[in-house]
Parts: structure tokens; sequence; C-alpha cells
């Protein structure tokens, strides 16, 4: 596996999505025991609320029903919204088992009814967490009550997840049957699974059922059809997307489809054509999506090799209200794209400089420029010296000890996989790649110690699974 954390092309995935911000639904988390004295409210603020609680496992496959529990117990305020905000925030963050523990508790507890768009979610969580199967059976055993649209669109968009076409096709007649395709939302998730297996002919009969049906195309039409374009390489598809936008007052010029339009011409070699189209993104670009925006200008400017324009719009879209990390993490990758090591390095500096709590992902973008550059002892100081008080991720060694192993430096990547496994949360799995090449290394010096001291500590994280063990074995 070779070091490379950046994608050739940054494109926004074109799929309708019902988004919830997290940050808004935490709040609901932050209010204060209204049973608590005044002398201890303070300690009842958000830091002691029932996000943060489970927020603070870092496990993924601890439960979190015994926090859950004792939150009743201590006779804590508790509501329906406030669950229900829970489960998605865990599953906007990813951690989808718990987010369907926390599903499973609302209801089998007997706290709160199941609501047809509690179905829903919960239907997509089983798929995440135990399988396809798993999700169906789910689906033919909930009563017809909750068998709504809500339900029938979270398995179609399992089926699209799963790349299962005949599945969703059947799903969708079932739904057209039913009067549950009156919105772009079934059209759109079909069309997205057409363009991932490039079949094309499928969403131009789909898009002519739209417009029979009196369905208007919404902005993610637009972006999946984009998007379908750009895998086949069609610029005149683009265009043809570009026009339909533009001429339609009814859907907004998006900014994101601008974007896939771009990558679309980087991917030909149309530089410049591409460069009109981000022009034109950032004309687009309302004020307060312009966050959002940032990064795919970023990664698509260092992608058409004009460091001056990739400078330009760091200086008028770099965080000023408040430091964002991905920003510079990004701009750190973009430079180093571009071989601007110097530059990548003072953006760094600039970061770190501001930042208040020091996230490790931001200096792992330029370790791997580093490596990538065989500047091996520049990433081992700045490693060490942002390790002085504070807690590494394991992946900050890791890069490392992917980076010497690549370069046949065995004996340092050896001392950084050590390094990697000792700080590692439950389930942490170093590069495969990286571990076998370290063992195999050992095996030819017959250093047995060092082996077991190195299996050992996977065991400690507790990723010394079977594959693993039968690939140790061979070693």
């Amino acid at each position: 596996m070779k070091l490379n954390c950046l994608s050739k092309h940054k494109i926004p995935f074109p799929v309708q999505t019902h988004h919830f911000n997290s940050r808004v639904l935490t709040s609901r988390f932050s209010t204060k025991n209204p049973s608590s004295s005044s002398s201890s409210s303070s300690s009842s603020s958000s830091s002691d609320s029932l996000f943060h609680r489970i927020q603070i496992i870092r496990d993924p496959k601890a439960s979190v029903l015994p926090v859950l529990q004792q939150w009743v117990t201590e006779r804590r305020p508790l509501d329906e919204h406030q669950v229900r905000s829970l489960v998605h925030i865990m599953k906007d963050f990813r951690r989808y088992n718990h987010a369907l523990e926390i599903s499973h508790w609302m209801t089998d507890s007997r706290y709160f009814n199941l609501s047809p768009s509690d179905a829903a979610v919960r239907l997509e969580l089983i798929q995440r967490v135990h399988g396809l199967e798993k999700a169906e059976n789910y689906f033919n055993n909930i009563s017809k009550k909750l068998k709504t649209c809500n339900a029938y669109g979270a398995l179609l968009s399992t089926y699209v997840r799963e790349n299962a076409v005949e599945k969703a096709e059947a799903t969708m007649q079932e739904m057209r049957k039913m009067g549950m395709t009156k919105s772009t939302f079934a059209y759109n998730m079909l069309i997205n699974l057409y363009s991932q297996n490039g079949e094309h002919e499928k969403i131009d009969i789909l898009m002519e059922e739209m417009e029979k049906e009196g369905i208007a195309y919404d902005k993610y039409t637009l972006r999946n059809r984009m998007a379908a374009y750009v895998a086949a390489s069609n610029t005149s598809g683009i265009e043809k997307i570009l026009n339909r936008m533009e001429a339609d007052p009814h859907i907004p010029n998006d900014w994101s489809v601008y974007s896939l339009a771009a990558s679309g011409y980087l991917k030909v070699g149309s530089t410049e054509e591409a460069l009109v189209k981000l022009q034109k993104m950032e004309e687009v670009m309302p004020a307060e999506r312009t966050k959002a925006a940032f990064e795919y200008l970023l990664s698509l400017y260092a992608s058409t090799g004009r460091k001056e324009e990739l400078y330009r719009v760091w200086n008028t879209y770099k965080p000023s209200n408040g430091l964002m990390d991905k920003p510079y993490a990004c701009m750190i990758s973009s430079l180093a794209k571009l071989d601007d090591i110097e530059g990548a390095e003072k953006i760094f500096e600039e970061w770190e400089s501001r930042c208040t709590m020091y996230d490790f992902r931001v200096l792992n973008r330029l370790l791997i420029a580093y490596c990538r550059k065989g500047l091996f002892e520049k990433a081992e100081s700045v490693a060490k010296k942002a390790s002085e008080g504070r807690r590494p991720y394991a992946s900050t060694w890791n890069i490392l000890a992917t980076g010497y192993a690549e370069s046949k430096q065995m004996p340092k990547a050896v001392e950084m996989l050590k390094k990697g496994l000792s700080v590692g949360r439950k389930g942490w799995k170093p590069n495969p790649v990286t571990l076998e090449a370290c063992m195999d290394y050992l095996k030819g010096r017959g250093d047995s110690t060092e082996m077991e001291e190195i299996i050992g500590l996977l065991k400690e994280v507790g990723s010394f699974d079977s594959h693993t063990n039968q690939k140790l074995l061979r070693t």
C-alpha cells in the first residue's frame, strides 16, 4: 500500500441524502440538570451531558447501554427528541453500532414508540452493522404501519450502497405501484446507482420518466447526471447539464455541479476549461456555504497545477473566524502535490501557532509529504516534537513506518510500527503491507523476540484477528 492520502480529484458525493447538523443537535444535550443545586449546577453542564458521556467511548465495539441506563438511574432529563437526535448524531459520526444500540434501547426499554422515520433509520443502521440480509429481514417483519415511503426509501438506499441493481429496480417498481415515486428521491437514488455501473442509457430513461410524470429535476438529479457524464468522460453531456441548470430559473446554480464539471475536464486533460468552471464555481458559492466548498476548490486548483491560483483561493477563503483543521490539512496536501514542500511547512506552522486543540491529522499530511520526498529526518523530528506532552495518533507513527518500509529502511520501519501499536486504540490496525514487510524482515534476521513483541502489541489493541494470524503464521 503506497503512501498517498490525495485523491486525484476531490468530488462531492452526488447523492440526495437527509442531512442532520450535528452541531445543532448536540446543543440539545447541553442543558443543565434542573434538579441540581446551584453549587453543583456547573458540573452538570455540557461536559456531563448524555452526548458527552457517549462521545468519550472511543471503542466502536464497546456498548453504550450502561451509559444510557446510568443516565436514567440518575433521573436525568430525557425526551424522545433528544434520543432521536442522538441516534442521528452517532450515525453522522459513522458510529453505526452505537446509533443502532440507542435506537433499540429507545423502543425496547418502552420509553418511546417507533415511528416510520425511526424504522427507516434503523433499517439503514442494521445494514451497516449486520449486513444486507439482516436489513431485508427487518424490513420484511415490520408492520404495515411502518412500511411507508420512509422505509421503502431506506431499503432502496441500502440496495444502492450494496450495488444490488436488480433488487433496487424491483423496490423502485413496488414504490411506483404504491404511488411512492412522486418526488425526486427514488429517481435520484437509481440515477446514482446506474452512474456507478456505467448504465447511462438507463439514466436517460429515468429522466424521461420524470418529465412524463411531471417530476421536476432538482439539484441532486443534475449532480447525479453530471457525475455519470464525468465518469464517462462525456464533455458534451457535461455542457448539456450546465446549460440545463443555467436555463432553469427554478434550479439555483449549484457550486457542486460546477465542481463536478471541473473534475470532468481535468479528467480529460482540458485544464483551461476546468479553470473556467472553477471560476464559475466561485461566483455562485453562497457566502454561508463557502466553508463547504473550500476544500474542493483547493483540491481542484491543485490538480490544475496552477500554484498561484491555489494561493489566491487560500488567501481569499481561508478560515478567519475560528480555526478549522481540515482546510489546513487540505492545503498542506495540495501544496505537496505541487512539490511546494516549503509552502506546506509554512501552512503547517501557521496552523500550529493558532490551533487550540492539536489535531494530529493535520501533522499527518505534512508527514506524508515528507515521506514521499524521502525527508525522513524532518518527518521524524516534527513527529517527535509534536508528541512532547501529547498522545499522537497511531496513524502518525504508521505513516512513518510505511515510509521507511517503502524506502527499505526496515529497522526504522519496525521501530515506528511498534510505536504506532503502543498508542493504538482498540481495533486499530496498522498498514497490512507494512506489517508483513516488517515481519518478513525480522524473520530474515531470525529475531523471534521482536516478532513476539509485535504480536503481543497486536493482541493488546485487539487487531490480532484470524486473517492477521494466518498471515503471520506463514511468516
